[in-house]
C-alpha cells in the first residue's frame, strides 16, 4: 500500500487595507497589456468629452494570476446576473476608437 504525500496545511492570510485604499476609486476604462511573462491592468477614469484619462490603479500580474482573476470575475459576474438579471451593454462602444485593450 502506497502512502500519498500529505497536502500542505492551509495558510490563513490576514489582509490589511488602509483607509484611502478602502475608499476605492471609480473607474470607467480599463487598459490591458501583456508581455510573455506579465499582464498589466490599468484602471482609469475618463471624464465625459475629455480627451485625457487618469490611471487610478495599476496591477501587474503573472499569466497564471491573470487567468485566476479572469475566472473569479466571470464567476462573480455570473452570480450577479443570476441575482439581478442580465447586464445589457447596448450599442455604445466599450472603449474609444483604437481600443486600449490589447
Amino acid at each position: 500500500m502506497s502512502e500519498k504525500p500529505a497536502s500542505p496545511p492551509a495558510i490563513q492570510i490576514q489582509i490589511e487595507i488602509d483607509p484611502v485604499t478602502a475608499n476605492g476609486a471609480f473607474v470607467n476604462m480599463a487598459l490591458v497589456n501583456h508581455t510573455e511573462t506579465e499582464f498589466t491592468l490599468d484602471l482609469a477614469y475618463v471624464q465625459p468629452q475629455a480627451p485625457k484619462a487618469t490611471v487610478r490603479a495599476r496591477a501587474i500580474l503573472t499569466p497564471k494570476h491573470m487567468k485566476r482573476l479572469f475566472a473569479a470575475i466571470q464567476e462573480n459576474l455570473g452570480r450577479y446576473e443570476a441575482r439581478f438579471g442580465a447586464i445589457e451593454l447596448g450599442d455604445a462602444p466599450a472603449f474609444p476608437q483604437g481600443g486600449p485593450v490589447n
